[in-house]
């Protein structure tokens, strides 16, 4: 039977932590303008389309666009931030465990 300790993750390593959580917070930095960019460009485009935007179409286009691109970018980054890191290797696989012992 296997070791039921789980591997460790370059992520318990307090300073490749810390590197690895300050380059995600830099790539959310950018993402964030990337965010804005779309927002504004998308109003541009609405405007362009429909001319005078009412400001609550306004306002919950603006809220929709944004955190919607910020909440994708977020999710991927915490994904790539994951599998960079190791993490991902790290768990123990129960159901391919039970394959074995089998």
């Amino acid at each position: 039977m296997k070791d039921m300790e789980p591997t460790k993750s370059a992520l318990d390593d307090p300073e490749h932590a810390a590197f690895a959580w300050r380059r995600y917070r830099r790539l959310m930095a950018w993402m964030s303008l990337a965010s804005l960019a779309a927002t504004v460009g998308c109003l541009l485009l609405l405007s362009k389309m429909i001319g005078t935007i009412p400001l609550h179409m306004m306002i919950a286009t603006s809220a929709g666009v944004f955190l919607s691109v910020l909440l994708a970018s977020a999710l991927m980054g915490l994904v790539f931030l994951s599998s960079g890191t190791g993490h991902d290797d790290a768990i123990r696989d129960v159901l391919r465990d039970g394959e074995e012992d089998a």
